[in-house]
C-alpha cells in the first residue's frame, strides 16, 4: 500500500473513530474513488498552467455540494486531492478506480464537475478540454453526454 492510500486510509479512519456515538460524518463517507475525482478535478485546474482563484472556489464549492464535507475537513481533503494529483503518473491511475467503482450518472456527474472548474475563470483553455475528454473517453462516458454536460454548464454562466 503506497503512502497516499495509507495517508487517506488514516484520516478517514480517524474521522470514523471520532464519531462512533454520533452519526458518521458526512466526510467520512467520502472514499478513495471520491478523492481520486477531486485529484481528476486538480488536474482540471492545473492543466492550464494558469491557478486561478476562481478555479479554486469553485473546486472547494464542488467538493462541498457534491460530497457535503464540513468546513473543518475541506482544507485537509483538498491537500490530500491535490497530493494525490501530484504524484500519478498516468491518467489510468484515476480512472481504472473511477470505472471500476462509479455507475455511469456518477462518471457523468464528474465529467460536468470537470467542466465546472473550467469555465470558473470565464476562459476554456484548450488544454481543459483535452483533459475533460480524454477523462471522458477513458472513463467511457458517451461523446453526447461529454457535450450536454459541457454546454449546459457554459450555458449556465
Amino acid at each position: 500500500m503506497n503512502k497516499m492510500i495509507k495517508t487517506i486510509k488514516q484520516f478517514f479512519e480517524n474521522k470514523l473513530a471520532n464519531d462512533k456515538d454520533e452519526p458518521a460524518a458526512p466526510s467520512a463517507a467520502i472514499g478513495k474513488t471520491d478523492l481520486i475525482c477531486a485529484a481528476l478535478m486538480i488536474e482540471v485546474m492545473n492543466s492550464d498552467h494558469q491557478l486561478d482563484e476562481r478555479e479554486n472556489e469553485e473546486f472547494l464549492r464542488v467538493l462541498q455540494q457534491q460530497y457535503q464535507i464540513s468546513e473543518e475537513d475541506l482544507h485537509e481533503i483538498s491537500e490530500l486531492a491535490k497530493e494525490e494529483a501530484h504524484q500519478a503518473t498516468s491518467l489510468y491511475e484515476f480512472t481504472s478506480l473511477i470505472n471500476a467503482d462509479y455507475e455511469y450518472e456518477q462518471k457523468v456527474g464528474l465529467i460536468e464537475n470537470m467542466w465546472r472548474i473550467a469555465f470558473s475563470d470565464e476562459k476554456l483553455d484548450r488544454y481543459e478540454d483535452h483533459l475533460i475528454r480524454k477523462v471522458s473517453e477513458l472513463i467511457y462516458v458517451s461523446h453526447s453526454d461529454f457535450i450536454r454536460t459541457k454546454l449546459k454548464v457554459k450555458n449556465n454562466d
